[in-house]
């Protein structure tokens, strides 16, 4: 029962010790509290001889400082919750900051595997689960064993014999919890699983919704919803079972034990070896043991199902980190724009490379883009100039330094994306922009401006204060992209990394994106992933990737000058763009 904790509860400690001062108060309030419980055993056993021999005077005196004695009581008990109830909260808090912070530093393809339901449930149920724990653990399961100990001491001072036999039937009591316990643990930890399947499917749907409707698909999802609540109800109630079974179990041991207690002091008494007195003290204490006991029942369950919390949240912490910087990384500086690719090779399994020895150089202002088919390794080569993975073999270098060797963030702040879906968080249409940035309202308007988005933000309701609706819904797709520029540009990037930023756009929508995005390259780097092949013509150099290795590079005229991959798939669009136009009319 009393094992350590599998799932390292010990390993939070070091997050109470900012608060020993609110501790130690806490503390010294916990001993006064259970310093009264032997005190009032012995005040009962004053009591009840006095009522049985009708001494009226004695009762009044013993209740009046019964009464003294409870109000002290209840004051430290107060004191105590009050004290040791911050620490526990903080430690809570510190908890979920701490793996929220670690959550943003996993490795971007590890965190794409999981889901964002599960995510969700483990960062506030789990967590709070834990805290509930760490609070019941300071504020009730530390005072219950110390009240257990006190009176046990007590009335092992009274009658030592007694005492024996009563501890005889303890072990017996701790093997039931904590057999119950660990079946309590596993039934909570498949519980736990299911509301966090149950939570990703939620997500899910709600964001698919217009989806289902469109094929329409209700009956199929409200039969998968109905299944995953029946599979968490089912669970659950395995859980709730295991502990409505346990407590009777518990109740009776501890009823036959004090009865037995009563049979052998009866013995006692008639034996001479104890006096009425002490017997009615001892029974006083005998019942103050049954709340402690019932408290230790109750929270070591909850203690369990708390380990079966924290391992879940301990998960976060084992998942691949992003590379780290190393600890002398070299300053940047303002940056030109000259980036060189010297036989970079990469894989997200190390026996699996994506790409393969790439090759490439390019000067600071030109524009490159990047076409071949899906699966040919552009979007990873964009995780790499993001430092988002580091290459297994060669270098990457921007104005001579190399990516490894330099801090991350600084990398970041100079080499900006724009990708194909606009992720914005719920704020003003300015803050969406600043992402975080501590800039003045008018460089906000400058780089709006700069990505053709003021006129359409100055015609909003509220103008650059409006408030983006989740996920953006309240804006259009044109306008989110625009959007997603300006904050690309605010803070005036030297490379610029534009992920096919147009192609869910309708006509109207990619023009005023275009503009931006023209405005935008001006000056800088780029480098665009481009399927639509049409958007790419004018670029300084075209880079064709296929199956992670560079087969061809050139300018569009030269490129289609001679036969190869990128004149190939040029006619392919070609004949597509064909057919849909005779197909249209």
């Amino acid at each position: 029962m009393f094992s350590p904790s599998k799932a390292g509860f010990r390993r939070l400690l070091p997050l109470l010790r900012p608060h020993m001062r609110r501790l130690t108060w806490g503390g010294v309030c916990m001993l006064i509290y259970v310093g009264c419980w032997p005190l009032l055993a012995w005040l009962a056993g004053q009591l009840i001889p006095a009522i049985g021999a009708g001494e009226l005077i004695l009762v009044i005196k013993v209740i009046a400082l019964a009464l003294c004695v409870f109000l002290v009581q209840k004051l430290a008990q107060f004191g105590q919750d009050i004290m040791l109830a911050g620490p526990a909260l903080r430690v809570s808090q510190d908890l979920r900051r701490d793996l929220f912070a670690q959550l943003q530093k996993v490795e971007l393809r590890a965190l794409e595997k999981l889901s964002s339901g599960d995510l969700t449930y483990r960062l506030t149920e789990d967590a709070d689960r834990v805290g509930e724990v760490i609070y019941k653990t300071i504020q009730d399961t530390t005072p219950s064993a110390l009240q257990l100990l006190a009176v046990f001491a007590y009335m092992v001072w009274l009658d030592w014999q007694l005492s024996l036999a009563t501890l005889l039937l303890a072990p017996l009591v701790a093997i039931l919890v904590s057999q119950f316990g660990a079946r309590v643990m596993k039934a909570a930890e498949r519980s736990q699983q299911q509301v966090s399947d149950l939570a990703g499917l939620l997500g899910e749907a709600i964001q698919g919704l217009p989806l289902v409707r469109a094929f329409a698909a209700e009956p199929w999802l409200q039969k998968r919803f109905d299944a995953e609540v029946d599979l968490h109800r089912q669970a659950r109630y395995k859980t709730l079972r295991l502990l409505a079974l346990q407590h009777p179990v518990v109740g009776f041991i501890e009823a036959a034990g004090i009865l037995t207690v009563l049979a052998i002091g009866a013995a006692r008494i008639q034996s001479g070896g104890m006096d009425g007195q002490s017997f009615s003290s001892y029974v006083a204490a005998l019942l103050m043991l049954i709340d402690p006991i019932s408290h230790l029942t109750t929270n070591f369950n909850e203690f369990q199902q708390g380990q079966a919390s924290l391992s879940r949240l301990r998960e976060i912490e084992r998942e691949p980190r992003e590379p780290p910087d190393l600890e002398h990384a070299q300053p940047l500086g303002r940056l030109k724009g000259d980036l060189l690719l010297s036989h970079v090779s990469y894989g997200y399994e190390p026996d699996q490379l994506v790409l393969h020895d790439l090759c490439l150089e390019v000067k600071a202002g030109q524009v490159v883009a990047l076409v071949g088919p899906s699966g040919a390794g552009k979007s990873t080569l964009f995780s790499l100039l993001l430092r988002f993975n580091t290459a297994q073999q060669g270098r990457i270098f921007l104005d001579g330094h190399e990516l490894s060797q330099v801090k991350a963030q600084e990398l970041r702040h100079q080499v900006a994306l724009v990708p194909q879906r606009t992720t914005v968080f719920s704020g003003s249409v300015a803050e969406a922009i600043r992402f975080g940035r501590q800039v003045s309202d008018q460089k906000v308007k400058e780089a709006a401006s700069l990505a053709n988005a003021h006129d359409f933000i100055m015609g909003l309701p509220d103008g650059y204060s409006t408030q983006l609706e989740e996920r953006g819904t309240n804006l259009s797709g044109g306008q989110l992209q625009r959007v997603a520029i300006a904050r690309a540009v605010l803070g005036n990037p030297a490379v610029l990394l534009l992920d096919e930023a147009t192609s869910a756009l309708d006509a109207e929508a990619e023009a005023a994106v275009q503009l931006g995005l023209r405005r935008a390259m001006q000056g800088r780097t780029v480098l665009v992933i481009a399927h639509r092949l049409a958007t790419v013509q004018e670029a300084d150099q075209i880079v064709v990737l296929d199956q992670g290795r560079i087969c061809d590079l050139g300018s569009h005229d030269e490129l289609m000058a001679r036969t190869g991959r990128y004149r190939e798939l040029c006619e392919r669009q070609m004949i597509r763009d064909l057919q849909s136009a005779t197909t249209i009319h």
